[in-house]
């Protein structure tokens, strides 16, 4: 990881975020740039008086975060839409990777809109962490979720090149459903029969996984692999919460037009409901 960009609204969410951009920061001895957006569709005064406001407040952050001490640092304001000066200031930076807070949910904006940090992930091209908890000290555990398709290939790949997979202990998840209870077809199988067909659901499920990882190079580091039957959403929680992991990576779905806006993807479901810090990881521009 080469550099760092991590967004403030000066709200606590982001504060978590710019605490853990800094162990970040320290532990991969890369720059970080703390960046602030002003909304510049407002009056001239305002908008000068906004910029200096966040010019004071980014140097008491600076001065007042015990993370942001022993490393390379700096500050910069962009003005415009929030997601947008996100977005190409990382692009400027030459930025690995995009920390952001969690930020307030406002269900009915959320619908048809969506927050600041999901639009930075739709939009732009560069991986996302959503800092979710209290940072304390460097990641020890991981879930990478994956659902077998080139989306999730390419999240592991740039959660690899990253380094998120080798500086932790990081289980790779897939979660299956086999349509083995509650359909027509199995209405009238012995329990036993059905515990054997979903053994075979399990095997086959687990046979495909293999098959998915050939497909890249995980390097030597072990790579503890599980499968569990069930909606992808209920199943990576359960699994995040049974592993004690500390961050979940997941990729994302390239989409376009009103899909963009729109809810419903299992990543925009982990964003909204696990409660662990998430590495999103944008479909690449091709997809």
């Amino acid at each position: 990881m080469r550099r760092i960009l991590a967004a403030t609204d000066f709200s606590p969410r982001s504060d978590r975020a710019i605490r853990r951009a800094g162990l970040l920061a320290a532990e991969f001895a890369a720059p970080l740039t703390i960046l602030h957006v002003v909304d510049d569709d407002k009056p001239a005064d305002f908008v000068a008086e906004e910029t200096k406001s966040a010019e004071s407040a980014l140097d008491r952050l600076i001065r007042s975060t015990e993370e942001l001490g022993d490393i390379s640092c700096e500050t910069k304001i962009a003005f415009g839409e929030p997601f947008e000066g996100i977005i190409a200031a990382a692009r400027q930076a030459s930025a690995d990777l995009i920390v952001m807070g969690a930020h307030r949910k406002e269900i009915l904006r959320d619908i048809f809109v969506g927050t600041t940090l999901e639009r930075v992930i739709r939009a732009g091209a560069c991986p996302v962490l959503m800092v979710n908890m209290e940072p304390s000290a460097p990641y020890r555990r991981g879930l990478a979720a994956v659902d077998l398709s080139e989306f999730s290939l390419h999240a592991l790949r740039v959660a690899k090149e990253l380094d998120f997979l080798g500086r932790a202990s990081v289980t790779i998840f897939h979660a299956f459903s086999s349509m083995v209870r509650g359909t027509l077809a199995t209405a009238n199988m012995s329990e036993r029969d059905l515990e054997e067909a979903s053994a075979k659901a399990s095997a086959r499920a687990s046979r495909q996984l293999t098959r998915f990882l050939k497909d890249i190079d995980l390097g030597e580091l072990p790579y503890p692999r599980r499968i569990a039957e069930g909606p992808p959403v209920a199943a990576i929680s359960k699994a995040v919460k049974d592993l004690g992991a500390d961050f979940v990576v997941i990729g994302t779905r390239g989409r376009s037009g009103w899909s963009k806006l729109l809810l419903g993807s299992v990543a925009d479901e982990v964003l909204r409901e696990i409660d662990r810090d998430i590495l999103a990881v944008p479909a690449f521009r091709d997809a």
